[in-house]
């Protein structure tokens, strides 16, 4: 997808002048107390110079609303009134006409908890227009604004009990009544106790109708990121890295993306093995889920390495059997072949496997590189009205959200309530996993698997110069740092915001 010469040319002036893309600034945190419900309050944030802004951010200034239009690090003098090619004006902030506050958030709940931090999601208010955001209470004060129904509160104390509500408000200013309030005790400073872990919590997972269930019978949903190809990204695989991907991050799953060819296993089968016996152990070791992705691409059907996918799967089913966080996925992206012919490689492949494990979930590639099949001119009924015979099983699903717009989305929300379907890979850019960022879009396909519990992982945990990867290149040479959002880019940023808040992973 070509971008519009109106973001070309922004993008260049702000290239000269020596700013580059860069992540959304962290809300700061005010003591603004909570106002009666059904008052009008400023929209968005107001502008800031020397503020970080990406593509979609929506402020006020001057007594008028703007949305973003290109991605910068803002200066005086570039004030959105005075910069149409970087804000688009939206109209005035006084709210018009409309009176009618939003419902109010239902369902808040905190998620998780680090010594530091409280993770919270909510579902999200109904509105006679429509919701814009939603306003984060700590202890009846303001601490943060959010587009979207989930947010991590951080500055906090250790072994500290906080109350929270959350307030819905729309584009008129109208703020809602709050939510319920939920108490959350922050940890101690000794970190994450035992037991507390997505593994340890979950234990062995199982399919239970059309869900990914854990050893409870509970339908869960897992996030987390998938590594580049091992043969070009090891690298960024370190100790340092994947503790931050599993305490930082709060990662529930580890994609270990082993690619088949381009250099990969069958340059040299022994090596390869060994490095993914490896990432298994250290997942294991952070209590993650191990994804282990045969990452087979071109050739695009399955069966040209059938005989190398026995190999090398019952080589690790064999010694990862005992494991209760293992995933098998077991073809990446199958393209140009018939659903027929995948479901045939799978049905072949899979005895192998249940001989020496009998228990793990398997992960079946789609037609049409992954996507049920929608960019061959197909759809998910092929697999529907023709599924794999075998149990305990879950077909993929990718997207990439600025390439596949409705229609993709769509088929996930039909096909999801008729087969189980794990969501392997998606970028929040084009399908090349380089270009613009389409958040919007992305959030969308976000929600939908929320709601519906499909768990997912995003591409990808290295510094690739594609805007897909979520390090600024040179970091994993560099050896870090691996926390926080410095060295991510815009899109590791936002996933990264979206991974810390996990699903509540029911056990009673």
């Amino acid at each position: 997808m070509r971008r519009p010469l109106s973001t070309l040319l922004a993008g260049t002036l702000l290239a000269a002048l020596g700013f580059g893309l860069a992540p959304s600034p962290a809300l700061a945190t005010v003591t603004e107390r909570a106002p009666a419900a059904g008052a009008q309050v400023a929209a968005y944030a107001q502008w800031q110079p020397n503020t970080s802004y990406t593509v979609g951010t929506r402020v006020s200034y001057g007594g008028k609303d703007y949305e973003c239009l290109q991605s910068h690090t803002s200066l005086t003098g570039w004030e959105p009134s005075n910069t149409p090619a970087l804000w688009k004006l939206l109209g005035d902030s006084s709210g018009g006409t409309d009176t009618t506050a939003p419902s109010a958030p239902a369902s808040l709940r905190s998620t998780g908890t680090t010594s530091s931090s409280v993770s919270l999601a909510w579902n999200a208010a109904g509105d006679n227009v429509g919701v814009t955001g939603y306003v984060v209470y700590r202890d009846g004060a303001q601490v943060a604004t959010t587009a979207g129904t989930s947010h991590t509160v951080g500055s906090l104390s250790a072994s500290t009990a906080y109350t929270f509500t959350v307030r819905a408000r729309d584009a008129a200013g109208n703020i809602s009544p709050a939510s319920n309030a939920v108490t959350a005790t922050t940890q101690s400073d000794g970190g994450t106790p035992p037991g507390t872990t997505p593994a340890a919590i979950n234990g062995r997972l199982k399919v239970c109708g059309v869900k990914l269930c854990n050893q409870y019978g509970k339908p869960i949903q897992l996030r987390g990121m998938s590594s580049h190809g091992l043969q070009w990204y090891s690298h960024c695989l370190t100790n340092g890295s994947l503790d931050a991907l599993a305490t930082d991050w709060n990662s529930d799953v580890l994609r270990i993306s082993l690619y088949v060819q381009e250099g990969g296993y069958e340059t040299n089968p022994r090596m390869f093995t060994d490095r993914v016996h490896q990432l298994i152990e250290m997942a294991t070791a952070r209590g993650m889920y191990a994804l282990v992705d045969w990452h087979q691409l071109t050739p695009g059907d399955p069966n040209y390495n059938l005989s190398r996918a026995k190999t090398f799967f019952t080589e690790i089913a064999q010694r990862h059997r005992g494991k209760t966080n293992l995933l098998y996925d077991i073809a990446n992206e199958p393209n140009g072949v018939s659903w027929s012919r995948i479901k045939s490689y799978a049905e072949q492949l899979i005895p192998v496997i249940r001989a020496q494990d009998p228990t793990t979930p398997i992960l079946i590639g789609t037609h049409g590189w992954g996507s049920l099949g929608i960019s061959d001119g197909r759809n998910e009924t092929d697999i529907i009205n023709n599924p794999v015979q075998a149990t305990n099983i879950m077909y993929t699903f990718h997207f990439y959200a600025a390439s596949h717009d409705q229609e993709y989305l769509d088929a996930l929300n039909r096909a999801s309530d008729r087969i189980p379907i794990f969501v392997t890979e998606f970028g929040t850019q084009e399908a090349s996993g380089d270009g613009p960022n389409n958040f919007t879009r992305t959030q969308q396909y976000l929600d939908l698997m929320a709601n519906k519990k499909i768990s997912w992982v995003n591409w990808n945990f290295s510094d690739d110069e594609r805007s897909g990867a979520v390090f600024k290149p040179g970091t994993c040479n560099n050896n870090g740092p691996w926390t926080g959002t410095t060295s991510l880019k815009p899109a590791g940023v936002w996933i990264r915001d979206r991974i810390r808040t996990p699903d509540s992973f029911p056990t009673t």
